[in-house]
C-alpha cells in the first residue's frame, strides 16, 4: 500500500487506539482462567489477532499444536512458557524477521534449568520454533537488558505450577514499565506476585486466573504520534488516554518538551524512538541514548530512521547506544519514502510527510498496531490518496467485545 501525503495541519477530535500491551496480556490471562471473560476495547491489529489465534492454539492441549505468531513478539514470547507448562510445548510459526529476533534468553533459561533436570528441546527451522518439554517451577535468573517481553512471560506461566518459584531479573532492567503491567493486569485477574527486592520476584505456585469482564485502556504508544501531531502545529483533542496509566510510553509528553535542548533515554521507552525522532528533525534536531534495543524491533529502527531523514535533508550520527539527529529545517524528499514494514517507522514519516508532502510505500505496517490508522489521519483533516487493491483494509475498525 502506498500513502501519498500533502502538506496539511490536522484538527478536530481524535480517540487513541486501545493499547495492544493491555490487549495481549489480558486475552493471555482470560485463557488461563477457569471460566468466560468479557474484554472489551480490543483493537483488530494484527499483532492482537495473532494472539487471538495462538490462544486456539493453547486450547488443544497438544506439543504439536501450531502457534501462528505472524509478526508479534509478544504474541511468541509471551506464549511460549504458557504452552510449556499447558501443552508440553508446541510450534511456534512466524515470518522471518520474527524468527530472526529469536528467543535467546529463553534458551539461556532452559540450559540454566536443564542442570536441576528440566529437559527442554529448542529446534529452530526456517519459518518456525519447535519447542518441547515442561517447565519447572525454581528459581530463575534473567537478563533484563534485552526484552521485558521473556520477563512477561515466565510471570504469567510459573502461578500455574504447583510450586513457588522466584525470579531474578538482572540489572540493567529496561522496560521495566511493561513489567508493571504485566504484574497489574494479573492482579485484576486474581494473580499476585510479590517484589520483596527490587526486580526480585516470588510467584506462589497454586494460583488460579479468576474470569471477569475487563476494560482495555488506551494506548499511549500510538497516541504519542497524536501528540506528535500537536507538536508540529496541528489542532487536535486527543482521548481516551489515561494519564495515570501505567504505561511507559506516557513519557512523550515530557519527552516532546526535551527537544531539542536535552539528551532523552529510551532505555525504558523503546517505542518511542521512532515518533521522538520524527519529532526532532521536525524542531530543529535532538540527542537520544538507550537506542540499542531499537535495532531488534520489526527494522532496525534507528537506522531505518536515520536513512529515512536523510531523504528530507536531515543528517544523523548513530553508535551502538546513542544517535544525534541534526535538523536546519525539512525539505520535500524527492524519492519514495520506504516504511521498512514497520508500523511505527511508517507513522512516525506520516508525520514528516504532512509537512512537506510525500509518498510513503510499505505503508500497510500500519495494520501490526493501528489498522485504521490513515482512516483516523484523514477524518483529522489529513490529505492523502492510498493506492492500494486492497485499500478498504487502511479503515478496518474495532472490536468492541471478545469472549473468551
Amino acid at each position: 500500500m502506498n500513502v501519498t501525503i500533502q502538506p496539511g495541519k490536522l484538527h478536530g477530535l481524535v480517540t487513541a487506539p486501545p493499547s495492544k500491551s493491555y490487549g495481549h496480556r489480558m486475552l493471555l490471562c482470560a485463557q488461563l482462567a477457569e471460566g468466560d471473560s468479557v474484554i472489551s476495547g480490543l483493537s483488530e491489529s494484527e499483532d492482537i489477532l495473532a494472539t487471538k489465534d495462538c490462544l486456539s492454539a493453547l486450547q488443544q492441549k497438544s506439543p504439536d499444536a501450531v502457534f501462528p505468531c505472524r509478526e508479534s513478539g509478544s504474541t511468541l514470547r509471551f506464549l511460549i512458557p504458557a504452552a510449556l507448562v499447558l501443552c508440553g510445548g508446541g510450534i511456534f510459526t512466524g515470518t522471518p524477521r520474527l524468527i530472526e529476533r529469536g528467543i535467546g534468553i529463553y534458551e539461556e533459561v532452559f540450559l540454566e534449568a536443564a542442570k536441576s533436570g528440566a529437559d527442554i528441546c529448542v529446534e529452530k527451522e526456517p519459518g518456525q520454533i519447535r519447542i518441547n518439554g515442561n517447565l519447572p517451577a525454581g528459581d530463575y535468573q534473567m537478563r533484563g537488558d534485552v526484552s521485558s517481553q521473556f520477563i512477561t512471560g515466565m510471570l504469567l506461566a510459573l502461578p500455574l505450577l504447583k510450586e513457588d518459584s522466584t525470579l531474578n531479573v538482572l540489572p540493567p532492567v529496561e522496560s521495566r514499565p511493561y513489567i508493571d503491567i504485566t504484574i497489574d493486569v494479573m492482579k485484576q485477574f486474581g494473580v499476585i506476585i510479590e517484589e520483596p527486592e527490587p526486580n526480585f520476584f516470588v510467584i506462589r505456585g497454586g494460583q488460579k486466573y479468576q474470569a471477569g469482564s475487563y476494560q482495555v485502556e488506551g494506548d499511549w504508544s500510538n497516541g504519542a504520534f497524536l501528540y506528535a501531531f500537536r507538536e508540529i502545529g496541528s489542532d487536535l483533542q486527543i482521548e481516551g488516554l489515561n494519564p495515570d496509566s501505567l504505561q511507559g510510553d506516557k513519557a512523550c509528553l515530557s519527552f516532546f518538551k526535551m527537544l531539542p535542548d536535552q539528551i532523552i533515554d529510551l532505555s525504558d521507552t523503546p517505542d518511542l524512538g521512532p515518533v521522538l525522532f520524527a519529532v526532532a528533525a521536525a524542531k530543529g534536531g535532538g540527542s537520544f541514548t538507550g537506542i540499542r534495543r531499537l535495532r531488534i524491533k520489526e527494522s532496525d529502527r534507528a537506522q531505518v530512521m536515520a536513512d529515512e531523514l536523510e531523504k528530507f535533508a536531515v543528517s544523523c550520527e548513530i553508535t551502538e547506544n546513542e544517535m544525534t539527529i541534526h535538523s536546519s529545517g525539512l525539505k520535500k524528499p524527492e524519492v519514495p519514502l520506504d516504511g521498512h514494514n514497520d508500523h511505527r517507522v511508517v507513522m512516525a514519516l506520516s508525520i514528516l510527510a504532512s509537512i512537506t508532502g510525500g509518498m510513503i510505500f510499505g505503508a500497510e505496517a500500519v495494520r501490526k498496531s493501528w489498522p485504521d490508522y490513515f482512516a483516523v489521519m484523514q477524518k483529522a483533516g489529513m490529505d492523502l490518496r492510498i493506492e492500494d487493491s486492497h485499500a478498504e483494509q487502511a479503515g478496518i475498525g474495532e472490536a468492541d467485545e471478545y469472549r473468551l
